[in-house]
């Protein structure tokens, strides 16, 4: 049995314009996925996945057939366990991509036992998705960025954080010459020390609803304008971020961060929205309207966010590898 893991991901500065070059700090975290390979003579892949709760939250057969992967004609599933065709659609999707880049992997014959595990929500948005496409990348020896744009698409910083054990910088280039390389060519990734002495005083926060990356994307895309000047702010802020010493400066910064990424997406900060008397700096991470949101407090807002009917408060130290 081969067994494959990848780390789970935050976006702390840099959401969407992380898409046309501007430089973003991301962190690892300590919740992941795995992925567990058993080789039989079957010739049918059966896939479980299980969620943090030990759970089968998705099961399905497929057959492997003149070296293409379809869907299994007569399924047998565990008790109370049913077929989501909207999954098992993309699940081909994405394994039959994994072919495409690599036409010798899951060859007509075999066999296998599948089983993810997640470690964290499904809702959450820390890389449910990220995850898998890293761990099967690894299984069948495929460039994961690559894999990622024949099935998901996004910026790929999910994928660096997949196999980081570290904070990272992650730059897109925007050269064409160099974008007409092969794909991990593309991205600047660096390890850097990212530590706030502060960090006691840094929640993370679930908004209680999963938001899809595509359409937060798509809604970004709509913008037109040129956006070179917001960007070099953003790399500004991304750097000062990284060497911020104090929780005043840390907060103006998150403050000011919102305010750009507000404008080019016309849409308002969450503070605006729900959280108006919140003695505190709050921002959106990732895609705006749910997943997670970045506090930044020097009194525990734990009880403020449970009294609005937000539950989940997950310290910095609790969330974010180390």
């Amino acid at each position: 049995m081969n067994t494959y893991y990848s780390h789970g991901k935050l976006l702390l500065t840099g959401e969407y314009v992380v898409l046309d070059g501007a430089l973003a700090l991301a962190v690892p975290t300590q919740f992941g996925q795995t992925l567990k390979v058993e080789k039989n003579a079957s010739g049918v892949l059966h896939w479980i996945s299980y969620d943090n709760k030990e759970q089968i939250w998705f099961e399905d057969r497929f057959k492997i057939q003149h070296n293409e992967i379809l869907k299994h004609t007569s399924t047998s599933l565990s008790a109370g366990i049913q077929n989501d065709d909207t999954i098992s659609n993309r699940l081909l999707q994405v394994l039959n991509a994994v072919k495409r880049l690599n036409p010798n992997f899951l060859t007509e014959g075999k066999g296998y036992k599948i089983t993810t595990q997640l470690e964290f929500e499904k809702n959450w948005g820390l890389g449910t998705s990220s995850t898998l496409i890293n761990n099967l990348a690894n299984w069948a020896d495929v460039n994961a960025y690559q894999l990622l744009d024949l099935t998901f698409g996004g910026s790929g910083y999910d994928i660096a954080c997949a196999e980081a054990n570290n904070a990272i910088t992650y730059k897109i280039s925007t050269n064409e010459i160099l974008n007409q390389v092969q794909n991990d060519k593309r991205r600047t990734i660096n390890t850097v020390h990212f530590n706030p002495s502060f960090k006691r005083d840094l929640y993370f926060v679930h908004l209680n609803q999963k938001q899809n990356s595509r359409e937060g994307i798509a809604q970004y895309r709509a913008n037109t304008s040129d956006l070179s000047h917001e960007i070099e702010r953003i790399n500004r802020i991304t750097k000062q971020i990284i060497d911020c010493d104090s929780l005043e400066a840390f907060q103006q910064l998150l403050d000011e961060h919102e305010q750009i990424i507000s404008k080019i997406i016309n849409q308002k900060p969450i503070k605006e929205q729900l959280f108006k008397d919140f003695n505190g700096s709050i921002k959106s991470l990732g895609a705006w309207g749910g997943d997670f949101v970045l506090v930044a407090s020097d009194n525990n807002p734990t009880t403020y966010f449970k009294d609005k009917g937000f539950a989940t408060i997950i310290p910095y130290d609790k969330m974010i590898l180390k």
